[in-house]
């Protein structure tokens, strides 16, 4: 993502940035010499100024351990699906899946380069990728490479674990307005590639009941993975329980779907430490 495009997206968040910057015009005036003052390799760190002027103070410790966070699970989300669509053994059909994959490799790719850009222009090192990623999961997985429904249910896997593990840490952002809207746009970007694999595994046969989003404790099919799943059982949401409320016929499965259940940084660090992460 270029600069002026996150200043962009900032704006549609928080329309009073240039106000706090200085007058509009002069804000972008000064915005866009960057480039013509500055080698390209110092704009994050001019960029980051901007943003510490314009909200009074640095940003948090604690919204940069949740960027670095954020980052350390797209680094191993990308790598997953480029080690999948580079592999010679792993039979993936030409045409619409392999395009959907490709899709969401350069998505979390995308997702990648912008954190890490936000973190550098906040003056902080942006946490490095592995050198190697073990897609297997410690051999958890040995034919992840292979067969392609082995593949599809790992991705399922990482996506529905992704998605909570940004709902689990979404309020440690709160009152840190650009930032929480940024971590929640790539929340619901990685809700719809969980979804589409969901989507992808079931006209495959491979889970032919599946939904777009999680039921229960654990709708993969892989009770390896039982404990990514962890309280999806959950039937109370604010100290109320969902099924049955009020006399309404609302299921078990109805209420587990209607709620994503957050999991703790911790959680979701010891989930993908065979991974290699």
């Amino acid at each position: 993502m270029k600069f002026v495009n996150i200043l962009e997206e900032i704006e549609k968040v928080d329309g009073d940035i240039y106000e706090r910057l200085s007058p509009r015009r002069k804000a972008m005036k000064e915005f866009f010499n960057i480039g013509s003052k500055v080698a390209a390799a110092s704009m994050p760190f001019a960029l980051g100024s901007m943003f510490n002027k314009a909200y009074g103070q640095a940003v948090p410790a604690a919204v940069l351990d949740v960027l670095q966070y954020a980052l350390t699970l797209e680094h191993l989300e990308f790598n997953f699906y480029k080690a999948g669509l580079a592999a010679t053994t792993l039979p993936i059909p030409a045409g619409p899946e392999r395009t959907a994959l490709e899709m969401i490799r350069d998505s979390e790719l995308k997702h990648v380069n912008f954190l890490k850009t936000v973190i550098t222009s906040l003056g902080a090192v942006p946490v490095a990728e592995k050198a190697r990623y073990d897609v297997t999961a410690a051999g958890t997985f040995p034919d992840v490479l292979s067969k392609y429904a082995t593949f599809l249910a790992v991705a399922q896997v990482l996506e529905d674990t992704g998605v909570r593990a940004y709902k689990g840490r979404a309020g440690e952002l709160l009152g840190q307005k650009v930032f929480l809207t940024a971590a929640l746009g790539i929340h619901a970007v990685e809700a719809r590639h969980a979804a589409k694999i969901r989507y992808m595994r079931r006209v495959n046969g491979q889970a032919p009941t599946i939904k777009p989003w999680i039921t229960g404790a654990n709708d993969t099919g892989i009770a390896a993975v039982n404990n990514n799943y962890i309280r999806e059982d959950n039937v109370k949401q604010a100290d109320i329980t969902i099924t049955n409320i009020n006399g309404l016929p609302i299921s078990m499965n109805a209420a587990t779907e209607a709620f994503d259940e957050p999991l703790t940084a911790a959680e979701v660090l010891a989930l993908v430490k065979p991974f290699g992460v």
